[in-house]
């Protein structure tokens, strides 16, 4: 079992990400993200949006069992985070979520 908090602490240090539904969407959109990680409670437009752009651009999509303020706390920031997009994985394995069964794709 992977330790989702650790390695969304380790890709945030040490990959690239985006915070953010705007970040999400555009990185759905055009294929950018390797993995998308959305809060339990992302706003129902957004998510749905992502989603849908997710599934056409074969991109994975982990629903996070916390809410935005938890997922904020995961990655060590200050603010809320609704959706994470991960664009390169650094020295985590978060990657292997993708594999897990909170995964939409």
């Amino acid at each position: 079992m992977i330790d989702v908090n650790k390695h969304l602490r380790i890709t945030v240090k040490t990959g690239t990400v985006g915070f953010g539904c705007n970040d999400a969407l555009e990185a759905s959109k055009t294929g950018k993200a390797k993995l998308l990680v959305m809060a339990s409670n992302c706003p129902n437009p957004y998510r749905n949006e992502i989603v849908s752009n997710a599934r056409i651009t074969g991109i994975p999509v982990y629903m996070y069992a916390g809410n935005s303020v938890d997922l904020g706390a995961a990655c060590e920031k200050p603010f809320v985070v609704a959706v994470l997009s991960v664009k390169k994985e650094g020295n985590s394995e978060i990657l292997r979520l993708a594999e897990t069964e909170n995964v939409s794709a």
